[in-house]
């Protein structure tokens, strides 16, 4: 048991999938310090709502903090959860992933693409221009075979993806990218970008959506068959985080590059420079590869809750066999 500030006492433990990044732990691994706080919901919530502070330095610190071995058992008390933190609740607009709400305010399920689909690293809703901060993730069901949501060190893959070519890593960080995608009128389930627009924007009409879009910058196209493509405007793919002094790779690139695809949109196609050029090939895969190496891919556990700092840690998820069921939330920062 430490003590963290003045008043908070947590079990640090040891993850058997976790790496040490900057020498701190990844992901940093905290489990009830008494059994009031481990089997009394009440006393858990007062405790979140009493360490706050230090549960957010916890998070900048290392990027990523799981929890294991609390009383959350319910998509109720994950809510109940980050309702006693500072977290502001944000509306997930302009997400490509099917989702379906879960409770009445902030907590939605995580990407319903297919089982046997791999969700490639991305920073949430880097595509559009005000991305959360801070993502959560809750497993009501841990699947038998699979189903990891894998994490990665932001500002490690930032060194690595100007190690493998400096001078396209340059010009990404000078021009930044832009992404285009067609929407389909109605949501695609078979799809792991197949929000509807009208989901995508939380709008019922045309009108509404172009004024979503309008406030975002973005250019649009409506199709035949009432299908929406749409052309973000240029946004930043390297970021200087302040809160952390480093460099972060902060884009949906890889994402869009190998995980775009379907019947409407081709990701290779889906993500260029400012001035057009697609996505170097040789070295989105030699990327893709250096991110598979250096990720964290831990089993999930039934009532596990995972805080991410969606400005410095990439999240992905691996297929799964089984039922397998993660709840998510997003916050401002």
């Amino acid at each position: 048991m430490i003590t963290i500030g003045e008043n908070m006492s947590v079990i640090i433990s040891k993850l058997e999938e976790q790496k040490q990044v900057n020498g701190l732990d990844f992901p940093l691994l905290v489990t009830p310090d008494n059994a009031d706080t481990a089997e009394n919901e009440s006393n858990f919530l007062q405790w979140v709502e009493k360490n706050k502070t230090e549960l957010q330095g916890l998070l900048i610190k290392h990027g990523a903090v799981l929890f294991r071995g609390f009383p959350v058992g319910t998509s109720d008390l994950f809510e109940q959860m980050l309702d006693h933190t500072d977290y502001k609740n944000m509306p997930y607009v302009g997400g490509a992933a099917p989702r379906t709400q879960v409770t009445a305010s902030r907590i939605v399920t995580a990407n319903e693409s297919p089982a046997t689909e791999t969700i490639p690293f991305h920073h949430e809703m880097a595509q559009v221009p005000t991305p959360p901060g801070y993502i959560f993730f809750y497993c009501d069901i841990a699947s038998p075979v699979g189903g990891a949501t894998s994490i990665l060190h932001s500002g490690e893959i930032c060194e690595k993806f100007f190690d493998l070519n400096p001078s396209f890593a340059k010009k990404v960080e000078e021009q930044g990218v832009r992404y285009i995608r067609v929407m389909p009128e109605e949501t695609d389930t078979s799809s792991a970008i197949g929000r509807s627009w009208k989901e995508t924007f939380n709008v019922k009409t045309r009108e509404e959506a172009e004024e979503r879009m309008k406030d975002a910058g973005m250019r649009w196209e409506w199709l035949e068959d009432g299908d929406l493509k749409t052309e973000t405007s240029i946004l930043e793919a390297i970021r200087y985080d302040e809160e952390t002094k480093q460099k972060v790779f902060f884009n949906s690139m890889v994402a869009v590059y190998s995980g775009w695809n379907d019947s409407r949109n081709e990701g290779k196609k889906a993500v260029a420079t400012a001035d057009g050029e697609p996505m170097d090939d040789a070295t989105m895969n030699a990327l893709i590869e250096e991110m598979n190496k250096s990720c964290v891919n831990f089993k999930w556990q039934a009532g596990d809750v995972l805080w991410i700092n969606n400005h410095t840690t990439l999240h992905a998820r691996q297929p799964f066999e089984g039922d397998r069921r993660i709840l998510a939330s997003i916050s401002f920062k």
